[in-house]
């Protein structure tokens, strides 16, 4: 899938967009799935196991920002995150082993899909060394306007930045944004990652990165799904060993943790707003990306 040139890139700028990864079958499978999902937030009113919220969510008028840990929940977005073109590119970038992390899917709906502030993955979850990546499947068309992802080029060989409400020493809780104050150079050098619906982006753990309110008559669905080398351990604490080996995608797993020296903070004190990072984001002392107040509110 990549050439070499694609990877000195994703190197030395820390992301990549890869162009019609899937095919239209494919991409219009997992659409529909999404749309049974959507449907299903009718039946809830607060944020649940599955569903993140929007403000303004009704039952009757289903809002949706984030659809939590599909890979889970849903045979779907289970089976594509082992696509054999989507492994392949792992393999080129994260070595012949590769473990899933996480997922999500990330909704920005027209005109009110909510903005996520300027931050590290790396933050939230540090490793024994930093081969992670996140990979932004699109389920939409991703344009300059709908909010899409944006980030620093070449920030992921930078400092790992205070994600904290002030000085931890000082009480400080993890919040899970950077200053904007503290990053006003690097916000002024960020690109976003556009594309046609059915290609993906990937950068890398330590990249900063965020996204800004949806602005468009047009929707912007992202699927993310965060993947690491095999020999990166999470250290905040091991997960069940039986769990962590059967998200393996390639290769083979392995209990001697490859340890790198990389800059780390902690996200402890733990957030005050536990939950996803629309929640941990919502205590950051400064923002940086508007939200419309007409249309965040709640709806009566």
């Amino acid at each position: 899938m990549l050439s070499a040139s694609d990877v000195t890139f994703y190197r030395e700028q820390g992301y990549l967009v890869v162009p019609d990864v899937l095919d239209a079958p494919t991409l219009d499978e997992a659409r529909g799935e999404l749309r049974r999902i959507i449907d299903g937030a009718r039946a809830v009113r607060a944020h649940t196991d599955v569903y993140d919220l929007e403000p303004g969510h009704r039952p009757d008028d289903p809002r949706v920002r984030r659809v939590k840990t599909p890979h889970k929940f849903f045979p779907v977005f289970q089976r594509l995150m082992r696509h054999p073109r989507l492994v392949a590119i792992l393999r080129d970038l994260l070595g012949p082993a590769v473990r899933l992390h996480g997922s999500k899917i990330n909704l920005k709906s027209p005109r009110y899909g909510s903005p996520v502030e300027w931050h590290q993955d790396w933050a939230f979850y540090p490793h024994t060394n930093d081969d992670l990546l996140a990979v932004g499947v699109m389920l939409d068309d991703c344009t300059s306007d709908n909010g899409p992802l944006l980030v620093v080029p070449g920030s992921h060989r930078g400092p790992t930045y205070d994600h904290h409400t002030g000085d931890p020493r000082a009480g400080g809780y993890f919040c899970g944004a950077i200053d904007p104050e503290v990053i006003r150079d690097e916000i002024a050098r960020a690109v976003p990652l556009t594309g046609r619906a059915g290609s993906m982006s990937f950068h890398h753990v330590r990249l900063v990165h965020g996204s800004a309110q949806n602005v468009s008559r047009l929707p912007r669905t992202l699927l993310l799904y965060e993947y690491a080398a095999a020999d990166a351990w999470p250290l905040m604490g091991i997960p069940n060993l039986s769990d962590f080996d059967a998200r393996l995608v390639c290769g083979e797993p392995t209990i001697e943790p490859r340890i790198v020296p990389a800059p780390v903070r902690m996200p402890l004190p733990p957030a005050l707003h536990q939950g996803s990072i629309y929640e941990n984001q919502s205590d950051a002392a400064r923002r940086y990306f508007p939200v419309s107040d007409a249309e965040a509110a709640p709806r009566t």
